[in-house]
């Protein structure tokens, strides 16, 4: 059983939802950003997408933009992204590990020698952002090959003819785009995807992951009732932006502030089914 599967298993028999952090390698340096990597699990991530930076995110808003420009500048490449997991993987063996990005590196890095790597480094699963789902066979064989789940986006403009397409060769979870539009600009309205969430059901058993417009504990709890995870980003990149000086540097409250809200988030999803 993958990384993945095993833990939507554990929370599934506990009756809990999944708490999916994100965090942006290599922002806004290399030590601070391993520093909140580490830090995740035990504060109540049970999961971590790890941004790949690029120079043109289209469906990240300006806090992923200005992370990713950030990390850009303190010599992010994505072998170095692949090295900070391996740095984690150190320290633990059982937290999932998602990577997510675009295409651009990961061509010009050679698709199958990235795949490799990834799997070499620890990585449990692949989210490419702007990879069509009819040209899916650049990374699919690929990815199968070096046992790295290829998790799908479904938007709210995804219709019902369209999903059987979209879900097909997915594994890991299914990333509900919560919003139409980009990365941290709205809010996820939870009557919308409490009723898109049973149309995707219809079509896969894999479970299902609400994202691009959760940021609070009230907002994470909802999609836990309506779904089986929520992912945060945005919210968490606000909080650490908050605690950089004039020139970007991290100060001695940025992991902390992070890691706080990160279990603050925890919290609200736990206590979610129960009360409800």
């Amino acid at each position: 059983m993958s990384r993945i599967a095993a833990c939507f298993a554990r929370l599934r028999d506990a009756n809990r939802g999944a708490l999916i952090t994100f965090l942006e390698a290599y922002d806004p340096d290399p030590a601070t950003s391993l520093a909140i990597l580490r830090g995740m699990p035990a504060a109540g991530a049970d999961i971590i997408e790890v941004g790949m930076p690029f120079t043109d995110p289209m469906a990240d808003g300006p806090t992923v933009q200005a992370a990713g420009q950030r990390a850009l500048k303190a010599g992010a490449t994505l072998a170095k992204t692949l090295a900070m997991v391996r740095d984690f993987r150190k320290h633990d063996a059982t937290t999932p590990i998602v990577l997510m990005g675009y295409l651009n590196p990961i061509d010009s890095y050679g698709v199958a020698e990235f795949c490799r790597d990834a799997e070499v480094s620890g990585v449990d699963g692949l989210i490419i952002v702007d990879l069509p789902t009819e040209e899916s066979d650049l990374i699919l064989p690929h990815s199968t090959k070096h046992k790295l789940d290829f998790i799908r986006l479904i938007a709210p403009t995804t219709d019902e003819a369209r999903l059987p397409v979209v879900l097909n060769g997915s594994s890991g979870f299914v990333y509900y785009v919560s919003i139409t539009g980009i990365t941290g600009t709205r809010v996820a309205n939870a009557d919308e995807f409490g009723r898109a969430v049973p149309l995707v059901r219809r079509h896969t058993d894999l479970p299902i992951a609400i994202g691009f417009g959760v940021r609070t504990p009230d907002q994470a709890a909802n999609a836990v009732r309506a779904a089986d995870a929520a992912v945060v980003g945005s919210a968490l990149i606000d909080t650490m932006v908050k605690t950089l000086d004039e020139n970007g540097r991290a100060g001695p409250e940025t992991v902390s502030s992070v890691l706080a809200l990160v279990r603050d988030l925890a919290d609200g999803i736990r206590g979610a089914r129960s009360a409800a």
